[in-house]
Formats: structure tokens, sequence, C-alpha cells
């Protein structure tokens, strides 16, 4: 048994990408039953939704399970600070075309952290992954003290030893070529754009504990070449975003099953952060408008029409991510696409 098989209670050192707004118990499980690691993304919930989401995937799997939650890097805007008229109104014709009013500002746009973390604890995952920042040393004993491990994100070397130092058990080194959003802390995202295969063996030869490479891994071949980079692990988003069981759309589905190579772009205008994905109607429009708020007003804001779309079925109103390798991405079925990915460690 690896290093990281042996952390984190699994059979495969295969990890699901946590999806904020895309993760299904259904994928989760399936992943954690075959025996890698699966990830549940929080973000957004309040603390009443964690307990219950928790408890789904302890009814649904018997095998470890890891949750994820967005920190913040502090430059957030709260309802008070904006006037968000003005993107509102950009966006008129994106509501209109979801067919619900625009909206006016909640009194706040996220849940705060903190209750997310306590939360978190209460309901004892096996795992917490974090993104967007270092985990602070009370929320690093907390962890401990519940029997939960803990897994940094970064997209640099720089953030790698960070989170080293702060004490986490295990980093994340993700390349650019991954999809969704890019979760740099250190500096901006569009100055940490480094790729798995250049990022990896930096980030092994600087830091000590087990290294999992994310960012354009597929099939087997990434898997066995991330572990050639000395990876002790995988982590893998889009390829299991296109199974049935993940929580996309059939419609964000398919255009995974359609991306080519220069298919995906990196964008700011659905969420207010720097994230990759397939462009669509909301995406072009957005941008052509000019008219992007800070995150996460942008992301509130966006979330309006992509909730009406979603359950309309309408890929041109949501947010389409995917990573650079979507094109890999072939199996309609979350076992098949572990079955694969396994298929690239050693015998």
């Amino acid at each position: 048994m690896s290093r990281l098989e042996n952390l984190l209670g699994i059979d495969v050192p295969i990890v699901l990408g946590p999806f904020g707004g895309l993760s299904s118990v259904a994928l989760t499980a399936a992943v954690s039953d075959g025996g890698g690691l699966g990830s549940f993304g929080l973000y957004g919930y309040t603390p009443d939704r964690i307990h219950d989401t928790v408890s789904q995937l302890r009814a649904a799997t018997p095998r470890p399970v890891a949750v994820n939650l967005w920190l913040p890097r502090g430059d957030e805007v709260r309802p008070e600070d904006i006037d968000v008229q003005p993107f509102v109104d950009a966006a008129a014709p994106l509501f209109a075309a979801a067919g619900v009013d625009a909206p006016t500002p909640p009194t706040a746009f996220l849940p705060p952290v903190a209750d997310q973390l306590d939360a978190v604890f209460a309901a004892r995952p096996d795992v917490l992954s974090v993104v967007f920042g270092i985990p602070d040393a009370d929320t690093l004993i907390a962890a401990r003290e519940h029997g939960i491990r803990v897994i940094g994100t970064a997209t640099s070397v720089a953030e790698a030893v960070a989170l080293e130092a702060a004490g986490v058990d295990a980093v994340v080194a993700t390349g650019s070529e991954a999809g969704g959003h890019r979760v740099s802390f250190l500096r901006e995202a569009s100055a940490s754009l480094v790729g798995t295969f250049a990022l990896v063996p930096q980030v092994v030869d600087a830091v000590g504990v087990p290294v999992i490479a994310a960012g354009g891994i597929a099939d087997r071949r990434g898997v066995a070449a991330a572990l050639a980079l000395g990876a002790e692990g995988v982590q893998v988003g889009t390829a299991f975003l296109r199974t049935s069981q993940s929580a996309a759309t059939a419609a964000h589905r398919d255009a995974i099953g359609r991306a080519a190579d220069t298919d995906t772009v990196l964008t700011r205008a659905m969420s207010g952060r720097l994230a990759r994905g397939i462009p669509n109607r909301a995406m072009h429009e957005l941008e052509a408008s000019g008219m992007i708020a800070p995150f996460p007003a942008q992301n509130w804001l966006t979330g309006v029409f992509r909730a009406a779309a979603t359950a309309r079925g309408d890929g041109e109103l949501v947010s389409l991510w995917a990573g650079q390798a979507a094109a890999l991405s072939r199996f309609d079925d979350a076992a098949d696409v572990l079955a694969e990915l396994t298929a690239g460690l050693p015998v």
C-alpha cells in the first residue's frame, strides 16, 4: 500500500475532483466504492445542508469520502460593498432567456466559512480538501481532533510549500489544463498558469507530503505519467463529470464529449474568478458586455439564470466547466472511468 493510500484509507490512489455545484452523492459514492476517494464540493452550502449531505454520503458508501470547501482569499465582496444593479442590467438578456426575473441582492452572497467548517467537523467526513487558501492552525487542530485528514490545493510551488508548512496532510498540484476554477491564492490566477507536466515534479521536489497530480488526466496514460513525475496519486475531474452519475446536465455532458483540445477557454465571466470551461452564449455575452462583477457577486448573479437553465436543460446558459483533456473523457459510467484510470497504476 502506498503512502497516500495508507493516509486516506483507500485502495487505489485516485481522487474524484470536487465539483462546486456539480457534485452528486451517486458519483462520490461510486468512486469511493471503487476503491478511490470520492469527493463532494460544498461551495455555498449552509451548515444544515452540509450535515444532510455528509449523512447522505455516509448512507451511500461505507468507504472514505472527502468534502471540499473554498477558503476566503480576502478579496471577496459583500452585498454592501458593491452596487450590483449595473451588472444585473448587463445580464438582462440572459435572465430573459432563462425565463426568470432579474434578482435583487441577498443579505449575504455566501455563508460564513467558519460556520461551514464547524458543520464539517461535526459531520466528520474522512477528508477535508480546501482550495483558494491555507487552513489556519485552529482549523488543522480541529480537523485532527475529529479524525479528519486535510488536503490543500496548489497551483504553484510556493503555494505547495506554504500548505506543507501550515501542516496539511497532502497537496494537490493542479495544472492549468484543469477544468473549473483556477484556485490560486498567493498570486493572481493569471500569473500562476503552470502546466501539470511542469508543476508536479517541481512540487514533488519541494515538499515532503504526498502530492496528488491534477489537470489533464483522463485515462491510464495520464495516471502513468503523473506517477512517473513523482506524484503519489491523481485527481480527476472532467472524465468523471461526463458520466451519468454526475450532477452535470445532459447538455454539459454532451459538450464535454464533443470538445477538442482547443475548445476550452479561461474566463471570469461566470463567477468573477478565472475558470476553464467550454464557451457558450452566456460566456460570450457576459464577456462582450465588459460588465463582470467581482467574486462572489458575479457567481451569485449568474447563479440565478444558471439554476433556471439547468432545470430546463439549456446548455447555453450554464457553466460548462471542462479541462483541456475533455476529448479523452470517453466513458458514461463512473466505474468504467475508474477502471481505465486504474489500468495506469503499476502492477
